[in-house]
């Protein structure tokens, strides 16, 4: 156990400094268009979402009229 638990935190050390080699790595513009593509997509989604609460108003609508109809 003891040498499996080291060679864990050896390996999880490697890939930590490797992601913060890879994070440092980009200039100020690279990090300044992602964070522009990334505010793109949330954009989209969040249209994606909008126009989809009407569908589940409707849904939501059918279900009552159904409610409706077999309680009678």
């Amino acid at each position: 156990m003891g040498l499996a638990g080291a060679a864990g935190v050896v390996a999880t050390g490697v890939v930590v400094v490797r992601a913060e080699r890879r994070r440092r790595a980009y200039t100020p513009d690279q990090v300044r268009e992602q964070l522009h593509v990334r505010f793109v997509q949330a954009a989209s989604a969040e249209g994606v979402t909008e126009t989809a609460s009407p569908a589940t108003q409707n849904a939501s609508g059918i279900r009552e009229r159904l409610r409706r109809v077999f309680r009678r």
